[in-house]
């Protein structure tokens, strides 16, 4: 029998998904199969998903479900965090990491059974200026090459050769960031391609890179590189798929509850599960340990 008596699901329509209507449909059944008191939203873009996240976080629902990427589930719960309402994760996106990392199916009908039927887990955000992120934030390399892709995206080209346009178009360019870094007792000034900073601390090892085995451990991890060439950035890349990433001696890591990061212009680009932002420096970081419940597999249903 579900643990859970009802549920409201707010599904971003531009996730990665072909017929809205018919996953609407296949959760209605799932709902009423199980006697859940249910409503499913269609949300045009992400300011519908924000405005129906915080609506619905003042209503008496059990479980508020999120369908969509990370940057969808990161939104509605940013509005969930403080109340009695717990996540739910439908993962309708492309990489999926926060499902991926609590061991949530990815199966539209696995998704809804652990959101009714799952135990309810508290995990840790992470906040960044007052932002909320669940996985990571990173500024430098990869929020340019968002930045250069979005662009070419504009102008007409698909996603994955825009993708493409834009890393070697910043490839060429190579941008570096001058940061000071307050974190862990420790003061660092750097030159360097990129920092990145994981809700908790992120497995650089072989088959597993970008996971996480536990989201509850109140930390923040940081990887940065000290001033590599371009090259030096392929060889990193060399020795993380060789699973022999911690033995570079020009990439650093660390792990602390809360760190600051000043540069020298008075605002950065800066990522947050796979969305981007303009924010003032400097960037205060911590982790908020424990403060979103989520529904995760029970393994007593397994």
């Amino acid at each position: 029998m579900p643990s859970v008596r009802s549920v409201k699901v707010i599904i971003n329509a531009r996730a990665g998904i072909s017929d809205k209507e018919e996953a609407r449909r296949r959760l209605a059944k799932i709902f009423v199969d199980r006697s859940v008191v249910f409503e499913v939203l269609l949300a045009g873009n992400g300011s519908e998903v924000a405005a129906l996240a915080k609506a619905s976080a003042k209503e008496n629902w059990t479980v508020i479900m999120a369908g969509g990427g990370d940057g969808t589930i990161n939104t509605v719960a940013s509005y969930l965090i403080g109340t009695d309402k717990i996540l739910g994760v439908l993962p309708l996106g492309t990489l999926n990491h926060f499902a991926k990392d609590l061991r949530i199916p990815l199966d539209l009908e696995g998704a809804a059974r652990t959101a009714i039927s799952g135990r309810a887990a508290a995990v840790d955000v992470a906040e960044v200026n007052g932002r909320i992120f669940l996985n990571n934030s990173s500024l430098g390399l990869y929020p340019t090459i968002v930045r250069e892709r979005e662009k070419q995206q504009r102008l007409g080209s698909g996603k994955w050769p825009a993708f493409v346009w834009a890393a070697l178009a910043v490839f060429r360019r190579y941008p570096f960031l001058h940061v000071g870094l307050v974190a862990g007792g420790e003061k660092m000034s750097l030159k360097t391609p990129f920092v990145f900073i994981g809700n908790n601390e992120y497995l650089m090892e072989r088959l597993s890179i970008g996971g996480r085995a536990r989201l509850d451990r109140g930390l923040l991890s940081l990887y940065v590189t000290n001033r590599t060439g371009r090259w030096g950035l392929v060889r990193l890349a060399m020795r993380a798929l060789l699973g022999r990433l911690r033995e570079e001696k020009d990439f650093q890591t660390m792990l602390t509850d809360k760190m600051k990061i000043e540069t020298r212009d008075k605002h950065v680009r800066v990522a947050f599960d796979g969305e981007i932002d303009l924010m003032k420096t400097p960037l205060h970081y911590q982790s908020r340990h424990g403060e979103l419940r989520v529904m995760v597999p029970d393994s007593k249903n397994e």
